[in-house]
């Protein structure tokens, strides 16, 4: 009995657990202070599928991420989207992202961003809405390390910011 209670649960689990499409909506994106860079260095973790159903929605509905073709153009909407819905505020003043690119692992983009020439953080604010306008459920965790300080946000449609004082 206790073989076939085995059996069945890995049956379900196989069948669960490894399904391609994802039932959850969540980007999670890592904020850095490089201080002898002056840099606020950030990379965004984004499911390839959510972000390519945002970009047809959006821009262009016979777009495919991944797949070598269009690369500047998908560059543009990525630019444009991600400074948009990422706002940054550094000791109460707002910060222009400088997209640096992107790169693909698997089923997961990553979206590489920067904001220059900061010479110390006193107050660090961040609203992050990628994918709330498609995605009702999306949740975007935000990790911070920000002058030894490790902070995570979990930022939702109805709490889509995030600040931190030193």
């Amino acid at each position: 009995m206790k073989a076939f209670k085995y059996l069945l649960f890995l049956s379900l689990f196989s069948l669960f657990a490894f399904n391609s499409v994802h039932k959850y909506y969540v980007s999670i994106t890592q904020i850095e202070y490089a201080k002898d860079k002056q840099s606020v260095q950030i990379i965004s973790r984004i499911f390839v599928d959510d972000f390519e159903k945002l970009l047809r929605k959006r821009y262009d509905e016979k777009i495919t991420l991944n797949d070598g073709q269009d690369e500047a153009v998908i560059d543009s909407y990525i630019k444009k989207y991600l400074s948009q819905k990422i706002m940054i505020n550094i000791n109460g003043e707002p910060e222009a992202l400088s997209f640096i690119g992107k790169e693909y692992d698997e089923d997961i983009m990553r979206c590489y961003l920067e904001i220059e020439n900061v010479s110390s953080i006193k107050s660090f604010e961040i609203q992050n809405k990628v994918l709330f306008d498609i995605f009702d459920d999306q949740k975007n965790i935000v990790r911070n390390n920000i002058n030894g300080k490790n902070k995570t946000f979990v930022l939702i449609p109805e709490k889509d910011k995030g600040l931190l004082n030193f």
